[in-house]
């Protein structure tokens, strides 16, 4: 087994940490995740994700907009429209995210299928 000391040379940092500074936290691969099936507004990003105050959520998408990672779109009309979408730097994250939801449904359905058996 690799101890990771090949894989994160001191003198370069981890890219793995590199990563998860983009896209870590509780929020960021959700929104991410949902953008993969096209543009959202704020309020469907609310209703997708209920439990995250619109507080959170603000920050969340304005840290992937600067990181370059989603596109915000203004629209100048009354009441205002912004549309959020993935860049194509977004897109270079989709194989990742994508891998995070099959991992999630396989250990979800295992962990489920195991407290139902004890």
């Amino acid at each position: 087994m690799n101890n990771g000391k090949d894989i994160c040379p001191n003198d370069e940092g981890c890219p793995v940490e590199y990563t998860l500074s983009l896209i870590g936290g509780k929020w960021k691969g959700i929104i991410l995740y949902h953008l993969i099936g096209g543009v959202k507004r704020f309020n469907e990003f609310r209703k997708i994700c209920p439990t995250v105050t619109q507080r959170m959520l603000t920050l969340q998408l304005r840290e992937l907009e600067q990181d370059g990672i989603i596109h915000r779109e203004v629209y100048q009309q009354v009441p205002p429209k912004v549309e959020y979408s993935l860049t194509p730097f977004g897109q270079t994250l989709v194989p990742i995210i994508m891998l995070m939801k099959e991992w999630g449904d396989t250990h979800k359905r295992n962990s489920e299928a195991s407290s139902t058996e004890a």
